[in-house]
């Protein structure tokens, strides 16, 4: 088969699930911005998508939407435009953020979760600390509330997931489950 051929050949059925799934998503996440609720608000919903699409999607697409997001607020003017130089820095701190926790979930979710929220923060606490010039308030906006807001969105993306596996919308084996992730105790002969 040739390139030409290839490129006239219909996308798959998964990928237009792939699709889908990260486009609604990043829609949830826009919509949600467009409110102009507080930041812990705001910033937990839109950890949860990203997380969310880290699983559902792929960590990727998570990481995807992530990218998406800061730029996207920005264009539609639901971003501060006083916030446009941390754009690069928001947008790596979200896609590290989603790709920390979709990969490092299948290892250890818990690890994974605290790195991730630790990793966006750092990122963005560095960024602010020592490479941007923004105003006092900005700048305390993009440290310690980056960390409450990753961590209550790792807490709310947890809970969804969950809730969306016992309902059947998500599959076993794309979220097993907290109790797959749980250390397992041994019984009384070693087993």
């Amino acid at each position: 088969m040739n390139n030409r051929t290839a490129s006239r050949r219909p996308a798959s059925a998964g990928s237009w699930k792939w699709l889908t799934q990260a486009a609604l998503l990043l829609a949830l996440a826009l919509g949600l911005q467009s409110l102009h609720l507080p930041q812990v608000i705001t910033g937990t919903v839109i950890n949860t998508v990203l997380l969310v699409g880290a699983v559902l999607v792929t960590p990727w697409g998570g990481a995807t939407i992530g990218l998406l997001t800061p730029v996207t607020a920005l264009l539609l003017g639901q971003l501060n435009p006083i916030l446009a130089p941390a754009i690069p820095f928001i947008m790596a701190a979200n896609a590290s953020f989603a790709l920390v926790f979709g990969f490092g979930r299948r290892v250890n979710l818990y690890l994974a979760a605290v790195l991730a929220a630790f990793l966006k923060f750092g990122l963005l606490a560095a960024a602010v600390r020592f490479v941007l010039a923004l105003p006092k308030p900005v700048t305390l906006a993009l440290q310690a509330p980056q960390l409450v807001t990753a961590l209550a969105g790792v807490v709310v993306a947890t809970l969804a997931l969950e809730a969306l596996a016992a309902a059947g919308v998500v599959s076993r084996e794309q979220w097993p489950g907290l109790s797959a992730h749980a250390p397992r105790r041994l019984g009384p002969h070693g087993r």
